[in-house]
């Protein structure tokens, strides 16, 4: 029985043995390799505006974004909405971190872009690592005004070719595997005034944030405060509620918004409407989002 006994505590020892040689070798090759939190957002797009994700080297992003509302008193009555807003986008990731992109919206005839770098990426049970954290870059230009509203009358518009820059930092931070949070400090300066008593340079700061439900489906919101809104004319804080449906490389948003504009310069700082259903201030968006990944990344 003692012999049996020696015997299998040799071969015991010998396996311990063995297994610490493995993973000693293993920390030898991967010494504290990071594990990364992956898909805090699902798009690069909340709602709103832009998610901290970026997309993997060679993914061609493709986007089609539409609001539809409803005009005061209008006389043409069409079919569901009396106005409708098209942005139509192209994004390309030329590195994993790095992804460009430009856009541009029928309505208002805004020609936007933007460069958008991840320097910092959350990691799993890091304390050193707790957020992720996007750097955005956009350029847009204008040249038409919705002049059908009264915030564009003739007497509020003093320019109407306008350049503008948009900083934000993307800080977002996946809390569990069903919900995320992003919180969006930006800075928008214009190279010239589009309505009177808007200043030249504006500050805001985003909140988003996005619930799984369950399967390929999630709950998203959207909000942005601006601290120095334009004076002379009534704007107020663009709102989004709505629900994101997953189909593989293709994503669709359904949502309610109080703003038709696309552009970040534009739908933080000059929405018209407040969030209700009074007056054509209920908007409905419909955005499509179709991802065309590389050969490389497919595998």
């Amino acid at each position: 029985m003692i012999k049996y006994l020696f015997t299998f505590c040799f071969f015991v020892a010998l396996y311990s043995a063995h297994s610490q040689d493995i993973l000693a070798k293993l920390e030898k090759e991967y010494p504290n390799k990071p594990v990364y939190e992956l898909a805090t957002f699902k798009t690069t797009r909340i709602g709103l505006g832009h998610s901290i994700e970026v997309r993997k080297k060679g993914a061609l992003e493709i986007s089609a974004f539409n609001r539809f509302w409803n005009t005061e008193n209008s006389t043409k009555q069409r079919f569901l909405a009396d106005k409708l807003s098209n942005r139509f986008g192209l994004n390309y990731a030329i590195t994993d971190l790095l992804t460009i992109g430009a856009g541009y919206t029928s309505f208002d005839e805004i020609s936007d872009g933007f460069l958008k770098y991840k320097i910092f990426r959350q990691q799993k049970d890091a304390k050193k690592a707790p957020v992720s954290i996007t750097l955005l870059q956009g350029v847009s230009h204008r040249t038409k005004a919705d002049i059908e509203n009264p915030l564009y009358a003739e007497d509020n518009i003093i320019n109407s070719n306008v350049y503008s820059f948009v900083s934000q930092v993307l800080i977002a931070r996946k809390f569990s595997r069903k919900f995320s949070a992003q919180i969006t400090p930006t800075y928008i300066h214009r190279t010239d005034n589009f309505l009177t008593d808007q200043s030249n340079n504006q500050f805001a700061v985003g909140l988003g944030a996005r619930y799984k439900l369950g399967g390929h489906v999630s709950l998203v919101s959207e909000y942005y405060y601006v601290a120095n809104p334009a004076s002379g004319v009534t704007t107020f804080d663009p709102f989004l509620i709505g629900i994101n449906w997953e189909l593989s490389h293709l994503l669709l948003q359904f949502h309610m918004t109080n703003t038709r504009h696309f552009a970040e310069d534009a739908f933080i700082t000059q929405t018209r409407n407040n969030f209700n259903f009074h007056d054509g201030n209920f908007h409905f968006g419909f955005n499509a989002i179709f991802v065309l990944h590389s050969k490389k990344n497919k595998l």
